[in-house]
């Protein structure tokens, strides 16, 4: 198999900019032999770290990462924007990229014109554009706007003009950076339909994306960059399946992190809000029977991060110094905008208090978290059955819902689709897990 990229052992140094004068003149640093030798380990920033991987021809090869990972640093080596610091990058054939809105165009000249000067920017003859020109314009969907100046375009306009001569060049390597965000429905469709068809042609398109269902669809394989460093590559789905739970990894521990200061924050009051329900973040009470630890759990794994339709408990560590005789345990919880999605206590539920004395463990276990992504905080609390507290956590524990799936609202019941008659879906909708 040939490759159209190959990545060797490349790295990406940029200076940390700072009011601290690294050098007199240009010319002092290039005669120094490194612009870098003369900086501080914390001057540099490290973008790449030794990435290496091959793109073989005919492949749509996705790069997925957070934010600053090094995905767009990367698509720009493979364009020849940039240079590596060390490392090698071979591209074999033509490269089009589309890596940022509108680079390469004149704001002050028309659309036409710039199609033929990113034409041939691009390697194409002024004949090839002009047999190519009304396709661009047709596709870019700019008939009425082609001889405005451009900086009289919108974004989205810039987009699809950028794309439609990026396309048209009719290049070997592809490579598109997260433009389709910008565009409308019908031309991001558009969009995928050249990217299928080019999968068809056997032409060779690198894609970085937050998309993932996109990489999944469209990806023979896929990168994951992390600070720089190749985290996995393969079968798309193994490595965003693999992305995923490190991401979440990453977000429990930030949640455990926030949970862990908030709790270093003195809330006793012995002022107790009317409504509670409604009160901000805190925590009241007589402490007659307190509240000493709360854990949420998968399972046996203590966690702040749930996919949604998954099994959550929730753990409290109780203390009771008297003899208790009346008393109530509750939940509730909300979304991030303070809406209550659910909450119950013993009491509502029929459970009879008798005696709670000493130490004790309650679990309160939801078999199926049905909510649709996002983040929530919880309350727990024990109290008196005419609602005066003993102890009253008020949004104190957040904790994440993460889904593949982009849904609205707050619930979300077990469903599925049913058709009949003349209707078809190429994929049609899966029933939601249970």
């Amino acid at each position: 198999m040939t490759n159209a990229i190959e990545v060797r052992d490349v790295h990406k140094l940029y200076r940390r900019y700072s009011r601290r004068k690294n050098f007199g003149t240009l010319k002092s640093a290039l005669l120094s032999g490194n612009v870098f030798s003369g900086l501080r380990p914390d001057e540099t920033f490290a973008a790449l770290r030794g990435v290496s991987f091959d793109v073989v021809a005919g492949q749509t090869f996705g790069i997925i990462g957070r934010n600053g990972s090094g995905k767009s640093t990367m698509l720009k080596l493979i364009a020849g924007i940039g240079k590596p610091t060390r490392g090698v990058v071979r591209v074999n054939g033509r490269v089009s990229a589309l890596i940022e809105l509108g680079a390469g165009f004149h704001p002050e000249i028309s659309g036409r014109d710039n199609v033929f000067i990113n034409g041939m920017m691009l390697g194409l003859s002024k004949g090839e554009i002009a047999s190519r020109f009304d396709e661009i314009v047709r596709f870019a969907e700019l008939e009425d706007f082609i001889d405005a100046p451009v900086k009289t375009y919108s974004s989205g306009m810039y987009m699809r003009l950028g794309f439609a001569v990026a396309i048209n060049v009719d290049p070997d390597v592809l490579l598109v950076d997260e433009v389709l965000a910008v565009g409308d429905e019908t031309f991001t469709h558009k969009c995928l339909d050249k990217f299928a068809e080019f999968r068809r042609r056997g032409k060779t398109v690198l894609l970085v994306t937050h998309s993932l269902d996109m990489v999944t669809r469209f990806c023979d394989e896929a990168l994951w960059l992390d600070e720089g460093r190749v985290c996995g590559q393969g079968d798309p789905k193994r490595v965003i399946d693999t992305y995923l739970l490190d991401v979440a990894r990453a977000e429990n521990q930030t949640l455990v992190a926030d949970e862990q200061r908030r709790s270093l924050v003195d809330r006793d009051s012995s002022f107790v809000p009317a409504d509670l329900s409604t009160a901000g973040e805190g925590r009241w009470g007589s402490r007659e029977v307190e509240i000493t630890g709360v854990e949420l759990r998968s399972g046996q794994q203590p966690t702040h991060v749930f996919e949604s339709g998954a099994a959550i408990e929730i753990h409290l560590s109780v203390r009771a110094a008297d003899p208790i005789t009346d008393f109530v345990f509750g939940v509730g919880l909300f979304n991030s905008e303070g809406l209550c999605c659910y909450g119950t206590n013993t009491h509502i539920e029929g459970a009879k208090p008798e005696e709670i004395s000493g130490l004790a463990h309650v679990v309160f276990a939801i078999e199926h978290l049905d909510l649709v992504e996002g983040s929530y905080k919880l309350d727990v609390a024990v109290h008196k059955e005419n609602g005066t507290p003993y102890d009253y956590h008020r949004l104190l524990y957040e904790f994440r819902v993460v889904a593949r799936t982009r849904e609205t609202g707050i619930y979300r019941p077990p469903h599925r689709w049913s058709f009949e008659g003349a209707v078809r879906f190429a994929a049609p909708p899966a029933p939601s897990r249970r």
